[in-house]
């Protein structure tokens, strides 16, 4: 069963990435022009691919969802990983502040970033490497949680 697991996370990672590298969402030029809201009032060209992008996402993962909810278990574990919390605590809010600040300025979140390392460029590697540098600082800090 581990052997299944570990193909069927790669197929999915190369499905991202493929899918990231077909829309243009490893490009973070194509990410900050999105999310410039100053280009919304005439300051420059906003670009919706995003928009779109995040559209057709939603389009498959909704009724997939709804379809996972009326399995029992899904097909390679023993149970489902709900999440179990459902409060907005102040964690959540400076976690998704940073994330939204670090995207915005860089134009990349992890995903992005790790299928643009395919792209052989520095500055990707700088960022990845900086990703890393700050989870393995948060799980210093947080105390391996």
């Amino acid at each position: 069963m581990r052997i299944q697991r570990i193909l069927a996370g790669a197929g999915a990672g190369l499905l991202f990435g493929l899918g990231l590298a077909l829309s243009g969402m490893m490009d973070p030029a194509r990410v900050i022009g999105f999310l410039d809201v100053g280009r919304l009032v005439g300051a420059g060209v906003w670009d919706p691919t995003l928009g779109f992008v995040m559209g057709g996402a939603l389009l498959v993962t909704l009724p997939g969802f709804a379809l996972m909810r009326r399995r029992g278990a899904p097909l390679l574990a023993d149970r489902f990983e709900w999440p179990s919390r459902r409060d907005i605590d102040r964690r959540l809010l400076l976690g998704a502040v940073l994330f939204g600040a670090g995207w915005g300025l860089v134009g990349f979140c992890p995903g992005p970033a790790l299928a643009a390392l395919s792209s052989g460029l520095a500055p990707v590697f700088i960022f990845v490497a900086a990703m890393v540098a700050g989870f393995l600082l948060f799980r210093l800090l947080a105390g391996g949680k």
